[in-house]
């Protein structure tokens, strides 16, 4: 297959143009709609024709490749994102690829929450285990490459945190310097000290994060600073790849359900995007369904879906603890409601008691995880209790960032200073006996023997009550 033979689609009106033609917001002039990429094999859901001469990649010589590439010790193929290049070809020159050997993250069985909702299976693939310890490295590769390549010497982006770590250490990696505009006050700050960490100049506005995306627009019009937020197509191409991974692991045997959490509204997309090539290349008989879930203070895709099916999106003033996904007017909604639709996915919010107890049950699994990830087990409840995912079907639950992310919320959570008064009565009892059982502060005793025994001693008595 030839490197570098793409061209970027509208995803509103079907225009075409080359991936250099494209302007400096990544908007379609026509129309305003975002760009996918696409190549001589992909599918044309538009009607129009693909490039003459196109032919199919040769699947099992692709399966072939990427299994070899796995014991290679160049750096492009030990990188979980890179190792599938072959159905990304975005680089003229792969001299260009700026990699931290991202990807290559673990898929967890999780037996407890298995057990609790009465499913066969439920399984995590964690992208918290990134080098940076989100998602957003697995984009972050593709499209800060494709700076390098097109001769960019400053990247930016408007962050909630995670696009920002991941922006600064790999601009960092690459040699250019990073801008990073984060809402003032509304970050988690171990989050942020990545980003000061890597070398960003960082810049806090007094206003929330769709503010910081309509300054950061303006600035990129004026200066020659690429823009890496997820409206930026190539960061799609690399965030699609955890599909091709997630696949090879299950030794390409299709779940019935891959949930995420919905902020911006890309990753859905680019899993969605991943998954339906997989499945058009004849690498799989059939696509999962994917589906989104909000928290009920950042809910706008759910809102839109509710109230006009789809028709036009009811942003919404973003409030939730899960930063990560506090976004109120997301620039991928019609792509994630796209994904919905052609997969037969759903959408769903889960309130802030959901999302804090999830997050302690997949903690209780021996797997940690930011508050944003665990609105998919929280929203799985929800699909299960409603009849939409039945006993026999295989969930795979996306956790897109590490659990030191945001250590302040699970310290709160701990010590029960998570929620206000009213917050915690609104838990019903059923739930507040979750959480007493889950929760594990510290405990605070004077340095004696026989002091420590008896509190070591009560407490087993209560694990075996």
């Amino acid at each position: 297959m030839k490197v570098a033979t793409h061209q970027l689609r509208c995803t509103e009106c079907g225009a075409r143009i080359a991936g250099s033609a494209v302007n400096s917001i990544f908007r379609c002039p026509g129309c305003n709609g975002l760009y996918d990429v696409v190549y001589p094999w992909s599918s044309t859901p538009y009607g129009d024709t693909p490039d003459s001469g196109s032919n199919l990649p040769n699947v099992s010589a692709l399966r072939w490749l990427w299994q070899e590439r796995r014991t290679s010790t160049l750096a492009i193929d030990q990188s979980g994102v890179w190792r599938y290049r072959d159905l990304f070809p975005i680089l003229e020159d792969l001299d260009n690829v700026v990699t931290l050997r991202e990807g290559n993250t673990p898929l967890y069985d999780l037996p407890r929450a298995s057990k609790a909702l009465g499913l066969d299976s439920i399984q995590a693939k964690h992208q918290g285990m990134n080098p940076t310890g989100s998602f957003k490295d697995t984009g972050m590769t593709a499209a800060l490459s494709v700076a390098k390549e097109r001769g960019f010497e400053w990247v930016a982006c408007a962050s909630t945190g995670n696009t920002s770590a991941a922006m600064a250490a790999y601009a960092a990696r690459a040699g250019l310097r990073s801008i990073v505009f984060i809402p003032e006050g509304k970050i988690a700050w171990g989050k942020l000290s990545q980003s000061m960490d890597y070398g960003a100049l960082t810049v806090q506005l007094r206003t929330d994060f769709d503010g910081c995306v309509r300054v950061l627009t303006d600035l990129v019009t004026r200066f020659p600073i690429y823009l890496l937020n997820s409206v930026n197509p190539y960061r799609l191409e690399g965030q699609k790849t955890p599909a091709f991974e997630l696949l090879e692991q299950l030794e390409w045997q299709v779940p019935e359900h891959i949930i995420v959490p919905g902020g911006n509204l890309a990753n859905g997309s680019a899993l969605a995007k991943g998954f339906s090539e997989m499945h058009h290349l004849g690498l799989i008989a059939r696509v999962p369904k994917v589906s989104i879930i909000q928290a009920e203070g950042a809910n706008p895709l759910y809102r839109t879906l509710c109230e006009n099916n789809g028709e036009e999106l009811i942003p919404v003033k973003a409030n939730t603890r899960a930063t990560a996904i506090r976004i109120g007017n997301p620039a991928s909604w019609r792509k994630a409601l796209r994904a919905l639709r052609t997969t037969g996915g759903w959408c769903e919010q889960v309130s802030e008691q959901e999302i804090a107890l999830a997050k302690a049950e997949i903690g209780f699994e021996g797997i940690g995880c930011e508050p944003a990830s665990a609105v998919t087990l929280a929203g799985l409840k929800k699909l299960v209790a409603q009849g939409k995912i039945g006993r026999e079907e295989r969930v795979v639950l996306v956790l897109t960032g590490h659990t030191l992310k945001d250590s302040t919320y699970t310290i709160d959570y701990h010590r029960g200073e998570l929620f206000t008064a009213e917050e915690s009565a609104e838990i019903s009892p059923a739930d507040q006996l979750l959480h007493t059982a889950l929760r594990k502060p510290p405990i605070v005793l004077e340095p004696d023997t026989d002091t420590v025994f008896r509190e070591l001693e009560s407490q087993m008595k209560l694990v075996h009550a």
